[in-house]
């Protein structure tokens, strides 16, 4: 996963209560530029809402997509990242269940 592509990873919650999901969406949407690494943003983009309602959504209710410019970045995010870590905290006191995949796109 070297190849100097993209790398968008999608991280969905259940969250049942809705106040949590906007705050939640509000937080990831401040990513690009409260994440820093060597002191400047690195991450791509962020999207992040509420899911529509649908019997295919298996329970999950928010959905958030981060673009990172390498593999690299989106493992720091995972290890080394202030911003990603105080996410986590919030995200954890308020999820039911997560799940979390990425690969490789075109840039």
């Amino acid at each position: 996963m070297s190849s100097g592509k993209q790398i968008t990873r999608v991280t969905l919650f259940k969250i049942p209560d809705p106040a949590n999901q906007e705050k939640l969406a509000n937080i990831y949407k401040e990513m690009p530029t409260k994440a820093k690494k060597d002191g400047k943003p690195y991450i791509v983009s962020v999207k992040a809402g509420p899911t529509i309602e649908d019997q295919r959504n298996q329970g999950y209710t928010l959905a958030a997509v981060s673009t990172f410019a390498s593999l690299e970045d989106m493992k720091y995010y995972d290890t080394g990242c202030e911003a990603h870590d105080a996410l986590k905290v919030e995200a954890k006191k308020m999820h039911q269940g997560i799940l979390v995949v990425f690969y490789e796109s075109s840039a």
